[in-house]
This record gives C-alpha cells, structure tokens and sequence, in this order.
C-alpha cells in the first residue's frame, strides 16, 4: 500500500523531481561500478578511498529510493540522505584538499567532487531544495 500525502504536500518524483531522481540514480550506478571495481581489483592501494566510495553509492541507492517514494517515509529518507550526502562531500572533499596523502585514489567525494564536474556538491543541494518546495506550505 503506498503511502499518502499530506495536504498540500507534492511528490518529489514528479515534474523537476523526475529528472532529479533520474540524476540520482545515475550517480548510484556510476559510484556503485566505480566503488565496485576499486574494490574487487586493487582495495589494497587505497581502502579508505573506495570504502568512502562505496558509502557513497549506498547513499545515492537510497537517496534515489527516497526522493522515487511518494509519502512520508520516502521524504525522511531523502532528507537524511541528502543532509548525509552534503556532510560528507564536504567533509570529503575538505579532507583530500587538506591532506592529500590521505587519499592517494581519487573518492567520488574527492576535491569536493572534482572528478564528476562538481555535481555531488550541488547535487544534495538541489535535493534538498526540492523537498523543501514540494513540502507543505
């Protein structure tokens, strides 16, 4: 039984949010390949790099179900993942900035997500944005 919304409230797979979850979806598939890869051919040159890709596919997977789901389990879940994602592509990218030794292998969240155009530090921006307008007034 799919859950309701409450008024006034939109979906957020609807309208612009298609696209948005089209996006997030993308990135779930991009970063859960490269994670995958990293690990099964050479996790012993940089664990931490691929662990914290592989965290953020887990993130996009759900992230994507969240902001799919119509009601309010699917909005608390993007809203976490969302929040979650912002926190760690700064906290991330801060890092590899900082102390590039750390992370010898390039992250999805590397240099602030550098390697991907920039898009996993506006992308959980745009999410965000998004519930927050398809919420109730």
């Amino acid at each position: 039984m799919a859950e309701q919304r409450t008024a006034g409230e939109r979906a957020t797979s609807t309208g612009p949010g298609r696209v948005l979850v089209l996006i997030y979806l993308l990135f779930a598939i991009a970063a859960t390949s490269r994670a995958g890869v990293q690990i099964a051919t050479k996790f012993d040159e940089a664990r931490l790099a691929y662990l914290l890709s592989a965290v953020a596919a887990v993130i996009y997977i759900v992230a994507t179900v969240g902001l799919a789901r119509d009601g309010a389990f699917g909005r608390r879940l993007a809203w976490v993942c969302c929040t979650v994602e912002l926190v760690g592509v700064l906290a991330v990218g801060a890092a590899s900035v900082l102390a590039p030794d750390a992370f010898p292998h390039e992250t999805v969240w590397s240099g602030f997500g550098r390697g991907y155009g920039y898009v996993p530090l506006v992308l959980p921006l745009i999410g965000l944005y998004w519930l927050r307008r398809t919420a109730r007034p």
